[in-house]
């Protein structure tokens, strides 16, 4: 039986915490930042954009994620069109994962071609020099980040191909070494008809270890008659096989609802590219509204225990039911022997 819990995590009451006017260089808009944690200090990989409207990679760091960030005073990671033509026209939306057996993290982010976004990686060891492996699937693609250990020899991907024609879906693919990705399958579905996460989902931070499983944060689109929403759902994935939903929920557990969350470059947009755990608590550090960077936060015991009390399949009961039963031939002598659609 649903039961409607609400929003789980709770806005830092200094939102939003960085800003355009908080930057040391002139640009239009910062927001969706990567996080990680470095020796202590919170780290974030933001999304700036100039007046051009491209888009490059700033890091900010500050000793509590919270206040006191000490932002780079030029552009941490930038476009290389030259070497790398997929960027041409900017990098965004970043998400880093510490890969532990290399002693590096993974930065994966969003390379603007000529023929549209598509997924790109590269490796740093310091935030200053970076290693790029260039573009890992070809365009139209999204919203990648890579699980920081191995299954069965293999990295794990997870991304979102763009589709003007069909349902924008949570893929994941698996690699050898990084570089060249196969074995591709859809991990998470988008619902249809009203619910929140309708037609376009996407992934959102990068993957969580849990002693419960792995735990995912997505995004999902609500296209109405004058604008789109993006909300945040969960979904728990098995630790020994990512290709495994164990839950998934039905409600958002965030959404936009503040003025700074609402108005902005783009509406109703909350977005984030990365979390981190502090001590028994998740933040998530989020683009509000394509302008600036906000964070809120929740006890990592308060999700889990919600992710297992969301169902075991991608849809509620009833509807899975409906859907199997219902998925044959319509037995309306009206309308013949038709398939459900």
């Amino acid at each position: 039986m649903w039961k409607d819990h609400g929003e789980l995590f709770i806005r830092s009451k200094k939102n939003p915490i960085l800003t355009v006017n908080d930057w040391p260089y002139k640009a239009h808009s910062v927001f969706n930042p990567a996080a990680t944690i470095v020796d202590g200090t919170t780290l974030l990989m933001v999304r700036v954009e100039d007046h051009r409207g491209f888009s490059h990679l700033t890091v900010a760091k500050s000793k509590n994620g919270i206040d006191g960030w000490e932002i780079d005073s030029e552009p941490t990671f930038t476009p290389d069109p030259v070497n790398y033509p997929e960027e041409i026209y900017g990098i965004e939306d970043p998400r880093i994962t510490y890969i532990d057996e290399m002693g590096k993290w993974a930065v994966t982010y969003t390379a603007f071609s000529d023929s549209g976004p598509l997924t790109a990686l590269a490796f740093t060891e310091d935030f200053r020099n970076f290693d790029r492996v260039g573009a890992t699937l070809p365009p139209e693609n999204k919203d990648a980040a890579i699980f920081p250990v191995k299954f069965n020899d293999r990295w794990a991907m997870l991304h979102r191909p763009v589709s003007q024609s069909a349902k924008a879906n949570i893929w994941i693919s698996f690699s050898p070494d990084m570089k060249y990705w196969g074995d591709h399958e859809v991990l998470l579905y988008a619902r249809e008809g009203g619910w929140w996460d309708a037609r376009k989902i996407g992934l959102s931070p990068q993957p969580l270890r849990t002693s419960d499983g792995w735990l995912i944060m997505y995004h999902g689109v609500r296209q109405t008659t004058s604008k789109a929403s993006y909300r945040l759902g969960l979904a728990l994935l098995d630790l020994e096989d990512p290709r495994k939903v164990l839950h998934r929920s039905e409600g958002w557990v965030f959404g936009p609802r503040e003025m700074y969350e609402r108005t902005g470059d783009v509406n109703d947009v909350v977005f984030p590219c990365g979390w981190v755990l502090v001590d028994d608590e998740i933040r998530i550090y989020y683009g509000s509204a394509d302008m600036s960077v906000s964070m809120a936060s929740a006890k990592l015991r308060d999700v889990l225990d919600y992710s297992h009390g969301c169902p075991e399949t991608q849809c509620p009961e009833e509807f899975c039911n409906w859907f199997e039963e219902n998925s044959g031939l319509s037995n309306d002598p009206k309308k013949g022997n038709i398939k459900l659609k």
